[in-house]
């Protein structure tokens, strides 16, 4: 397979959004100690839930170190593929490929540069170099050519697009040069040029912030998405006194004052937001503490949102909480939704992790095989 020079506006390749047609997913199992709890059994069981659920509906492909491989096989579906892939940690939607198609049907990746979310300025763990590989491997497991971006760090959780020219992100993860990014290597219209010609769009929505305490530096799967061409959903609270309430507020606001590329005032729904999930004794001394790794401390508030919601063929993959909020989420989807089988999963266990579904999940869009 091919490291291409030029870029997918320039070939007539587009990122379609996330919920038209995949040929399927890719997750990565977890295992890290130091981020996991209790060596990561528990997140496999819910990793394992989230996998054999979605390949009810598309194929699934499980990336898995060799020391893993067994006790994931046995785990998973026999409809699960199961691949052995060296891996830093288990967040697929960021360190994997960010794939485009063109109108024939064709597949290509993006790979992006991976520093575990701020390098050596902010990063989660250290070293990031085999999570940075993955992209790469993804792309010849698809068959498909693929273009590497050495000097633009990005990670899939914090761009979402609505297949139509709009790109949204937040200006938390790719505008301040405390998160260690492209900043200050880069101006904001710099990042806008890479952006629109490496998922070809004309338009891009800066989010001013993401949910709250968020150690991904705020990415926007966990505050906003699309739900089509021209809709979102927005976490939301009514809670004045929470301090979410006022960076949602201030994203209404934003988004209010937008059009998309096509020119559309967006239509908002807001999707309210579990009440605050704080990490247990049990749950801190669980996780091995490790120099360079960010630790788990009791009492840390978690970054808690449905929004970090999965969607596939026919189907959205739903985080709850054992919260009063759950029905809500579930009821909002379902009517946003209607053609979509609506899976809630209990997934304590990944946010425990720092993230949720959309964050170990990546889709690969329909296209088609005849480059293989």
């Amino acid at each position: 397979m091919k490291r291409l020079n030029s870029n997918p506006k320039q070939d007539g390749f587009r990122m379609p959004g996330e919920f038209e047609e995949h040929r399927g997913t890719y997750m990565i199992w977890p295992e890290r100690p130091d981020n996991w709890r209790f060596g990561a059994k528990p997140a496999q069981k819910v990793f394992a839930q989230v996998a054999n659920t979605i390949a009810k509906y598309e194929p699934v492909t499980m990336v898995v170190s060799y020391e893993q491989y067994a006790n994931a096989r046995h785990m998973l579906d026999p409809k699960v593929r199961v691949v052995e892939m060296s891996n830093n940690d288990s967040w697929m939607r960021d360190c994997g490929a960010t794939f485009v198609v063109n109108d024939q049907g064709e597949i290509r990746g993006v790979d992006w540069y991976f520093n575990a979310w701020g390098g050596l300025v902010d990063g989660l763990y250290f070293p990031w170099d085999k999570d940075d590989a993955i992209a790469q491997k993804m792309c010849e497991l698809e068959g498909c050519d693929s273009y590497r971006l050495p000097d633009f760090i990005l990670e899939g959780g914090s761009i979402h697009v609505d297949g139509e020219g709009t790109v949204m992100t937040c200006a938390e993860t790719l505008l301040r040069p405390e998160s260690g990014r492209n900043v200050p290597n880069m101006t904001k219209e710099e990042i806008e040029k890479t952006l629109c010609d490496y998922l070809n769009c004309t338009k891009v929505l800066w989010v001013p912030e993401g949910i709250y305490n968020d150690e991904t530096n705020g990415h926007i799967d966990n505050i906003c998405n699309f739900v089509r061409p021209g809709e979102v959903v927005l976490a939301w609270t009514d809670d004045v006194n929470d301090p979410q309430y006022a960076i949602s507020k201030k994203a209404l606001e934003y988004l209010e004052s937008e059009t998309d590329a096509k020119g559309r005032k967006l239509k908002i729904h807001k999707m309210y937001t579990p009440k605050p999930i704080l990490i247990s004794k049990e749950e801190s001394e669980g996780v091995d503490a490790v120099d360079g790794t960010l630790p788990r401390q009791e009492g840390d508030r978690l970054a808690a949102s449905y929004v970090n919601y999965y969607t596939g063929n026919g189907f959205v993959a739903l985080p709850i909480f054992n919260d009063p909020n759950d029905q809500k989420a579930i009821d909002l989807l379902k009517e946003l939704y209607p053609d979509r089988v609506i899976e809630p999963i209990y997934a304590r266990e990944i946010l425990l992790g720092g993230g949720n579904i959309h964050c170990i999940t990546q889709q690969v869009p329909k296209g088609n095989k005849k480059n293989v």
